[in-house]
């Protein structure tokens, strides 16, 4: 899209979307010209047919994953009125939320540090696959703001309980805590490690029904806060429509059959 988002795809026929921040001499900062092309790319990967893209891997280049907001960028954000400075977050709003609500399944790849904004791009992907040796950190509060955008993704992610120790002070903490509070899914030693990780992650997205795999996604956020009887028929009508499709008959063959389903990539190719 631009030298400050690089896309590619890889696995059979292209079936894996890999996402990098490409601003490594700012350690991947967030300003708005990134913010939009992650809101556009995230935006587009979400209208492909669930067969021809099944996994986003969301990287960053360089030393660091995301260092959050860009100095420049805040600084010039500083001058604007309280109007346009609303303008300003929304659209990083409307960023965190085009990640958040993609129907694709996405894989954080992190290292370095992920701070600020970049704890936001680790709250809206679905697994966070981090090196060991990462920093994180609500830091807002350091520099006299705070997570506001973030938050509802955040809080999702951790619990309330966790953001009411960490959102104030914006202390630094390391992999282990992120670990422990469920904003890391898996820590690695080493970057070798990162990418086997990685792709271990992207097989087991490959080895699922693509539609099966996105409606497994969307099931969670569409049971968030509904009462006990409006998520009862809501799952039923769910699980019906996918039983009744032609993937699902053909997972019950393969599984009778035993064989592999038509939809794993065949590991001679």
């Amino acid at each position: 899209m631009s030298e400050r988002l690089r896309i590619e795809r890889s696995g059979p026929g292209g079936v894996v979307a890999r996402v990098t921040l490409a601003r490594p001499e700012v350690h991947n900062a967030l300003d708005a010209s990134l913010i939009a092309d992650l809101r556009t790319t995230f935006t587009s990967l979400g209208r492909e047919e669930a067969t021809s893209l099944r996994a986003i891997v969301l990287a960053g280049d360089g030393p660091s994953f995301c260092a959050g907001a860009d100095v420049a960028w805040m600084r010039a954000a500083m001058s604007l009125d309280v109007e346009a400075n609303e303008q300003d977050a929304m659209a990083a709003a409307e960023m965190f939320e085009a990640i958040d609500g993609c129907p694709v399944p996405v894989i954080a790849r992190v290292h370095g540090a992920a701070l600020g904004g970049g704890m936001g791009l680790c709250a809206v992907s679905d697994l966070v696959v981090a090196e060991s040796g990462t920093r994180f950190g609500f830091t807002e509060t350091r520099m006299g703001i705070l997570p506001a955008m973030i938050s509802p993704f955040v809080i999702a992610k951790i619990g309330e309980t966790n953001a009411r120790a960490l959102f104030p002070s914006g202390r630094r903490f390391d992999a282990v805590r992120a670990y422990r509070i469920g904003l890391v899914h898996e820590l690695v030693e080493g970057d070798a490690a990162l990418d086997e990780a990685v792709e271990g992650a992207i097989d087991d997205l490959l080895a699922a029904g693509p539609t099966a795999a996105r409606a497994a996604k969307a099931i969670v956020r569409e049971v968030r806060g509904l009462p006990h009887g409006s998520s009862k028929w809501h799952t039923a009508r769910v699980i019906a429509r996918q039983r009744h499709s032609a993937e699902a008959q053909e997972g019950f063959r393969a599984f009778t059959e035993k064989r592999p389903p038509a939809w794993v990539p065949d590991p001679h190719d």
